[in-house]
């Protein structure tokens, strides 16, 4: 699914400092100060950049920034195992749950189950996160966790809001990759909508005929905080130069662990918890090579059951798409919509869900 639009940045606000009153003969003092730290500084930045690299200044302005860390607790590897363990529920195959390395202290995966809400603010066809006001989109995610709370009590449930921060269109657009980048402002409006449920924030990227090796790197000053993770989505990712939503599209193991990568060194670079990677699947030619995909202890990957209709089709997609190609977490999408339309289909309670093998760890509601 996509769309066609065009956008424009915000400008610049700057606020001047408050003057304080001195005593006359520490103002020379300060006043000579002040200007010796401006011109060392180089204070005469140029504005004449683009506005995505505008808007990404209100980052810090707008308090957005992270603000250094401090070392979180370490992994208790017993629980961590319990936990995964649980996450197989009673598989017997031995491909549940995965081998992967543990990952470094402060993860929120398995510990977690996280439930979302996608989409993107410019369409209401894209998801619920854009199709209803922030108000009334905020209060519907906190009852879809809490329903998911009271079905699982053995951990914790948090909210996550999931944005599609680069989108796949229709026409080349001027850099003839199929593919709009969201000016910055707007990926702040919905960290801004995060904070006040206190909700991790996904990015996801659909790269067109572009790359996650020009895409990724675009949305670095937020993968850089804690509390913003990355989705990926094959769908529309066209290896072959056709237009986005004419095929299906793919990623390889090659391609996933660029990514995994790229978020390793951030998470050690900013000395983070481990990044989230979600990547979006619902048939096996998404995802190609899926033994050749790296586990690392910085990263932890969720292969998301992305496909819609009835309550056995989800299923089918899920055990033979999701199950029989481990890599480490899964998850499970849910549409408001697409799942009712085909005959006798619904939407599937939290409870069906649970029962599938390995348990879904992510939700996303579409």
């Amino acid at each position: 699914m996509h769309f066609e639009l065009e956008l424009r940045g915000a400008g610049l606000q700057i606020k001047k400092s408050a003057v304080v009153r001195l005593q006359f003969q520490r103002v020379t003092f300060l006043i000579g100060l002040f200007a010796l730290l401006l011109f060392s500084s180089g204070c005469g930045q140029s504005f004449s950049e683009s506005d995505r690299q505008k808007d990404s200044t209100k980052v810090q302005e707008n308090g957005q920034e992270a603000p250094e860390q401090s070392l979180p607790e370490p992994l208790d590897t017993a629980l961590f195992d319990r936990m995964n363990l649980s996450l197989a529920n009673g598989d017997t195959s031995g491909l549940w749950p995965v081998q992967a390395p543990y990952p470094l202290p402060g993860a929120i995966l398995p510990f977690k189950r996280i439930v979302s809400f996608y989409g993107n603010l410019y369409s209401k066809q894209m998801g619920i996160l854009g199709e209803l006001p922030p108000t009334e989109m905020l209060n519907k995610l906190q009852g879809e966790v809490k329903k998911w709370q009271a079905a699982d009590t053995t951990r914790e449930t948090i909210p996550a809001l999931h944005y599609i921060a680069v989108t796949a269109q229709g026409s080349p657009g001027k850099a003839g990759k199929y593919r709009l980048r969201m000016p910055f402002h707007q990926i702040d409006s919905v960290l801004n909508m995060a904070k006040r449920i206190d909700a991790i924030t996904f990015v996801d990227i659909q790269v067109g005929l572009g790359t996650l090796q020009e895409e990724v790197p675009e949305l670095e000053r937020y993968l850089s905080m804690p509390n913003v993770h990355l989705g990926i989505d094959p769908e529309f990712s066209m290896k072959g130069g056709q237009r986005p939503g004419t095929v299906i599209g793919t990623f390889n193991a090659a391609d996933i662990n660029y990514v995994t990568g790229y978020l390793a060194d951030l998470v050690k670079k900013h000395n983070l918890p481990p990044k989230i990677l979600i990547i979006h699947r619902f048939t096996q030619a998404m995802v190609k090579d899926y033994k050749q995909i790296k586990t690392r202890p910085e990263v932890q990957i969720v292969m998301d059951m992305d496909g819609w209709g009835h309550q056995a089709r989800k299923i089918n997609t899920y055990q033979h798409f999701i199950y029989r190609e481990p890599v480490q977490f899964t998850g499970f999408k849910i549409f408001y919509k697409n799942d009712f339309r085909e005959a006798n289909s619904r939407t599937m309670t939290p409870e069906e869900v649970l029962r599938l093998k390995p348990q879904p760890i992510y939700i996303q509601y579409q």
